[in-house]
């Protein structure tokens, strides 16, 4: 039966990942608590576990009286000398017990108590693997679109997750048993297991994609330093090379732009904007403007972080961008607020 019991514990360690530890815990506990549904209330168990031995013993404790009156807690002075010789009245006695001999309803209790390890063990695993996954990309099977909500129910791995609609990427043509990519934002502990939060329109879903396509940024040699986005429509990418030798811009195009389209074509066909960070907001908010050409950045406030961005008259258009995208853009990946102004005006002022 000991046998039994480690080589059982031994396969849940391999198989499912639960440490051995954490069994024999919830083992112990179930013991406690059959004991103490069998044995009139008593809990004074010792148990003794002997990995090494393969052995695993169960002794309950009794104290020694003249005459018995809860037999589950007590034992006459006469039947603890046949364990202990040396025992006597008000000491305490290590009964040996078989713990086949549990109720019925005691023994339901403690596999009960098992079975809620062997979950508890699980969810808590699961857990950890994803919190190690967090802010990373993951693949996810669709299981199921709700052709009412367009939420996705996706399975990644043991855990179900579902992608909301103001998570996806526009309208994408997604079926039940496709493979996706999403990203993990969030694990958060629930009621029902680890509650998994995937996305695929947040900046750090295409920074990973970046990430995954250009073998510079995961070596360290290029760093990506800000990311705005409004998914669907368009992304800007800030980027800057910690190699004098290499090309920031360049190494994230890719030649012919084969790496910017393949996040292009992640993404459905979200155009992306790869710029050059600075230190220097006066040249980071002009190359954040692009594709429009600045003439000037004036700073208004470094405390309240305010400027002025001049722009030829023929550029106004293209620097404020369609219902005012690009500079709403430029602004998030700066950090700066940013008032863009036509050379005639400004300078006339």
């Amino acid at each position: 039966m000991n046998k039994e019991i480690f080589d059982a514990l031994h396969l849940l360690e391999s198989e499912r990942g639960i440490p051995m530890d954490f069994m024999i815990e919830k083992i112990t506990k179930a013991i406690v608590t059959a004991c103490k549904n069998s044995y009139d209330g008593n809990e004074d168990v010792v148990i003794d576990i002997n990995e090494d031995k393969g052995e695993f013993k169960v002794s309950l404790l009794k104290e020694v009286v003249d005459e018995v009156v809860v037999s589950g807690r007590e034992i006459s002075l006469e039947d603890a000398k046949k364990i202990n010789p040396s025992a006597s009245i008000e000491d305490k006695v290590a009964i040996p017990l078989d713990t086949k001999e549990f109720g019925r309803i005691a023994a339901q209790t403690a596999r009960n108590i098992i079975r809620q390890g062997i979950k508890d063990g699980e969810r808590s695993q699961i857990t950890k693997e994803f919190q190690h996954r967090q802010h990373e990309i993951v693949s996810a099977l669709v299981e199921r679109v709700d052709p009412i909500n367009g939420i996705l129910t996706l399975r990644i791995g043991k855990v179900e997750s579902m992608l909301p609609r103001s998570e996806k990427i526009g309208i994408e043509n997604v079926k039940e048993g496709d493979r996706i990519k999403v990203y993990v934002s969030d694990v958060r502990e629930g009621d029902k297991g680890p509650r998994v939060m995937v996305s695929r329109t947040c900046p750090g879903f295409v920074e990973k994609l970046f990430e995954m396509e250009v073998p510079d940024i995961a070596k360290g040699d290029i760093e990506i330093k800000a990311v705005s986005r409004e998914a669907g429509s368009r992304s800007k990418v800030a980027v800057i090379s910690h190699d004098k030798n290499i090309s920031a811009v360049g190494s994230c195009i890719g030649n012919y732009g084969a790496r910017v389209n393949n996040v292009v074509e992640e993404l459905g066909g979200e155009k992306i904007d790869i710029i050059n960070y600075s230190d220097d907001p006066h040249e980071f908010i002009k190359e954040a403007l692009l594709p429009a050409q600045v003439s000037e950045v004036d700073i208004i406030s470094e405390e309240e972080r305010t400027c002025v961005a001049v722009v030829p008259d023929d550029q106004l258009s293209l620097a404020i961008g369609n219902k005012g995208q690009n500079v709403r853009l430029a602004a998030r990946l700066t950090g700066w607020k940013i008032d863009i102004k036509p050379e005639s005006a400004f300078y006339d002022k």
